[in-house]
């Protein structure tokens, strides 16, 4: 059996190297030429990606078996958008700010759309695009930011293990064991296979 070539979480998450331009963040800051990065090159880094069905996530039978799998017992939903997030010009502000978790952020988009920036191995920002009926989990210890897109809205449901702990500790924070966990598991790891493939 051939293998589809089209993934389709590809229609809801896209991936690309961003510019270094200092313009409006809300924009795609696209490289001349664009650079898109795979789903599978994001997984390498530790992001992990689904497409779900956003119409029915009360009741998607997938949901539930990646919250099960993964032991995501607590949910709620966020809205951003300035009417609806109070103090919306200041938390914008703060999810744009280069941060890290000691847990992973689960975040899947049920209305709209958004970027969330992560860091690459030689920290360069690539920009994923999250749109209806794309889950995104952003591994703990990666430093990463949010922010909308020129829509200006998302709705998405938030996971987590247990109670919910969303301190962003803003970098640099490379001394908290979850940072130096990622560095070893993704960053390191990715290292000593270039080695060993070049030693071969």
């Amino acid at each position: 059996m051939v293998a589809s070539s089209k993934d389709d979480r590809e229609e809801v998450l896209q991936a690309w190297y961003m510019d270094d331009s200092d313009e409006d963040q809300r924009l795609p800051h696209h490289r001349d030429p664009k650079e898109f990065v795979s789903l599978d090159q994001l997984a390498d880094l530790g992001v992990l990606s689904w497409r779900l069905d956003a119409d029915n996530y009360e009741t998607d039978e997938e949901l539930k078996k990646i919250r099960e799998a993964r032991g995501y017992s607590y949910m709620d939903f966020c809205e951003v958008c300035p009417e609806k997030l109070p103090n919306y010009e200041v938390k914008i502000k703060n999810f744009f700010e280069e941060h890290l978790h000691t847990d992973e952020e689960i975040r899947y988009c049920v209305a709209g759309s958004g970027y969330f920036d992560v860091r690459d191995r030689n920290e360069k920002w690539i920009r994923v695009w999250v749109k209806k009926g794309g889950m995104i989990v952003l591994p703990a210890g990666i430093y990463h930011r949010f922010t909308l897109d020129t829509s200006n809205y998302i709705k998405a449901l938030r996971l987590f293990v247990g109670e919910p702990v969303w301190t962003p500790y803003n970098r640099p924070h490379d001394d908290l064991p979850a940072r130096k966990e990622y560095i070893e598991t993704f960053v390191n790891k990715e290292a000593s296979n270039n080695a060993v493939g070049a030693a071969a």
